[in-house]
């Protein structure tokens, strides 16, 4: 049973809001620059996708992490889109369910430090951690009281939230379920990146011959999904302009979700990538789509010379006449939110009818088995697939629709 997607929110690099983050991507614009809110002792000063300056000039609530200020802010945006109506949410059951993989439980060291040391700090850092659980704090925030669950799978985190989430809907055990994912940057992974030897020293470039690595980002993204919405329509449109054009509409549906662990490696995929391909042949199963339904994948493409390597060579084998990109180039890699953003701007490109070049792609290396798109690109099929790859093994691909 497909799923119905009602609202999307966005927060990253890219932009404040979904519209934002859109007419960046297609854009080109990309300005990685190395961390401001922290400094790290590495003699390279990697440079990170951050949120702009102008969310924290609004948002200056700092008894709470920033990982949940992000999903709050996301989750706005997603709700004002659904309509969803005050009578509605008293008396719907409505879930919350978010990928993170830290979520800001490492921005602590300088309570750490003094507390090892008997200086007795502050506590408002441990209160802010026993805040910081993104799905409770969405819940809390709105009242809402269905199934509330928080995942932590790595980079696949806020892939798998959705696909958990859709799949409540699907078993009656919710009407309308907040799904996405939430993640901040700190030091503690800018640093444990930086010890991988697997970030780059200038702007990202995936599936490009000169990659050297990923970028780290951060934000949310947050889709709202339901059943059966009474008295909503279907609309294919753009994004932008006035909210009230795209309010109560269905915006898409999640067709299908598939997900395997290939337990080859604790921070690389298996070389033939094997999880990704039964993931791929499970969520095209499910959602019953061949090749030629599919406008567009969305690829996981870090950067890394492995990922790319590996992912590239999947998609030439199971998916060979279908575009692909990695959106990465422009939002970075954020984690467990990584997902999540990159569903929401699948299904955001799907609702456009188009799809932009691959940010930081030029030139396909000699271990790149099928290059992504160089320029913008005009599709009419109504289907896009978005995948994550994770650290431990897992694959996780959710199939879209307009």
């Amino acid at each position: 049973m497909p799923v119905s997607v009602t609202g999307m929110g966005c927060i990253c690099a890219a932009g404040l809001n979904l519209e934002q983050c859109l007419e960046t991507i297609f854009s080109g614009r990309r300005a990685p620059a190395p961390p401001g809110r922290f400094q790290s002792s590495h003699p390279t000063a990697y440079p990170v996708f951050e949120i702009p300056e102008a969310f924290f000039a609004e948002n200056q609530d700092t008894r709470r992490t920033l990982t949940v200020r992000f999903a709050l802010h996301a989750a706005r945006e997603a709700l004002r889109q659904a309509g969803l109506s005050a009578d509605r949410c008293r008396t719907s059951r409505i879930g919350v369910c978010i990928g993170t993989t830290v979520g800001g439980t490492l921005n602590s060291e300088e309570f750490y430090r003094e507390y090892l040391q008997s200086l007795h700090p502050d506590m408002e850092p441990v209160r802010r951690y026993l805040r910081g659980n993104p799905a409770s704090a969405i819940a809390r925030e709105f009242g809402f009281r269905g199934p509330c669950q928080t995942v932590t799978n790595a980079c696949s985190s806020g892939t798998d939230a959705i696909g958990i989430g859709a799949g409540w809907i699907r078993a009656g055990l919710c009407d309308v379920v907040v799904a996405g994912g939430a993640d901040e940057l700190c030091r503690v992974t800018y640093n444990g990146f930086a010890s991988l030897k697997i970030m780059d020293s200038e702007p990202c470039r995936p599936f490009d011959r000169a990659r050297r690595g990923l970028n780290l980002g951060e934000g949310a993204g947050i889709m709202i999904l339901e059943a059966q919405p009474s008295g909503k329509e279907t609309e294919k449109g753009v994004l932008g302009g006035n909210p009230e054009k795209i309010l109560g509409k269905i915006l898409g549906k999640i067709l299908g979700y598939g997900t395997a662990c290939d337990a080859h490696h604790l921070t690389a995929p298996h070389p033939e990538g094997l999880g990704l391909k039964n993931a791929l042949a499970e969520v095209l199963r499910i959602a019953g789509l061949t090749q030629d339904d599919i406008a567009f994948v969305n690829a996981h493409g870090t950067g890394t010379k492995d990922n790319d390597a590996v992912e590239s060579k999947v998609l030439a084998e199971a998916l060979p006449a279908v575009p692909f990109l990695s959106t990465k180039g422009a939002t970075g890699h954020a984690l467990g939110a990584a997902g999540a953003i990159e569903a929401v701007l699948s299904l955001a490109f799907l609702r456009l009818g188009k799809v932009p070049a691959s940010p930081g792609f030029s030139d396909p290396g000699e271990d790149i088995a099928l290059s992504p798109l160089t320029t913008t690109t005009n599709r009419d099929q109504p289907h896009a697939l978005s995948q994550s790859l994770a650290f431990g093994g897992t694959n996780s691909v959710l199939a879209l629709s307009r």
